[in-house]
């Protein structure tokens, strides 16, 4: 009798693969601030996004043949989105902690989520999120009023990334569009991480640790959520993502040793508990993802 291979993803419940995903990026974004030091944020987002466009330019090659002015401009216009994202967060990172920088910058998908929504049940939920916003910044002691307003300007970006992230899934077939936003990207980014490092990329013990970066905020998580996403209803995935914040604080303090307080907590399950109300209304008859629909959203913080 014929054996047949199942592959490792498939062998693991779809929701552990994307807690794994989240546990993966925010376990690379606390590698990330031990960088700051020596490469700064601009630097380390620059070794960041670089290294992944090369993993997945060796790996997806994309093509610009066939494609049109507006397909590319969409394509330029997703890179630099995303490259602003991850400038703002990490910059927000170097000022405040981990756990609470996720949690602002949560506010940008929540807001994708419920906006043109007519039910007074999702305005709750805007309410809920802007409660936890109010007791990160009004709680005193050493909360950076910069860094929270940065990782609100890193959510705004997330917000535009993920709807040019659903234009650009739709024009681009596999990871060809998001190869091509990360390449744009890097090149926008050059010159302010390159001022901002300066000789410490030629650093090997920077570069690994810069691919270390790049490997678990990206190639981990974009190859657990690939296998996720296929067995996975949307309702069912945006409340895992929003399990994030708590992935993020657990890890500031493993990694960290960054301790929130417990106004700090409260303000992150205020967070969490507005995107879970706010994506869990989905219809039974919801099919799974698209695989290859969502997970341009991995790069992201």
């Amino acid at each position: 009798m014929r054996r047949v291979r199942v592959p490792a993803g498939l062998l693991v419940p779809a929701p552990m693969l994307v807690l794994g995903a989240v546990a993966s990026v925010q376990s690379g974004a606390a590698i990330a601030t031990k960088l700051f030091p020596v490469a700064g944020p601009a630097g380390t987002v620059l070794l960041r996004i670089g290294l992944s466009a090369v993993l997945l330019v060796a790996v997806a090659r994309p093509t610009l043949r066939g494609r049109t002015a507006s397909d590319l401009g969409w394509a330029v216009a997703f890179g630099c989105v995303l490259a602003a994202m991850n400038v703002t967060f990490y910059e927000a990172l170097s000022r405040v902690h981990l756990g609470v920088a996720v949690t602002v910058e949560f506010i940008g998908p929540l807001t994708v989520a419920v906006v043109g929504s007519r039910r007074l049940l999702d305005m709750v939920w805007v309410v809920l999120a802007a409660l936890g916003v109010v007791l990160l910044s009004s709680g005193g002691g050493h909360v950076d009023r910069l860094g929270l307003l940065l990782a609100l300007l890193a959510g705004g970006f997330w917000a535009g990334y993920i709807l040019l992230a659903q234009r650009v899934g739709a024009a681009f077939p596999g990871a060809s569009g998001l190869t091509i936003a990360l390449v744009v990207g890097t090149i926008g980014l050059a010159p302010f991480g390159i001022w901002s490092a300066r000789g410490a990329l030629l650093d090997p013990s920077v570069l690994w640790r810069g691919a270390a970066v790049a490997i678990l905020s990206s190639a981990v998580p974009y190859s657990l959520e690939l296998f996720a996403l296929r067995r996975l209803r949307a309702s069912v995935f945006g409340v895992l993502m929003s399990l994030e914040p708590a992935f993020a604080a657990l890890s500031g303090l493993v990694f960290l040793g960054q301790h929130l307080r417990a106004r700090e907590w409260v303000a992150v399950g205020c967070v969490m508990g507005a995107s879970i109300g706010a994506t869990r209304r989905a219809a039974p008859e919801e099919q799974p993802i698209e695989p290859g629909a969502t997970p341009t959203e991995v790069v992201a913080a």
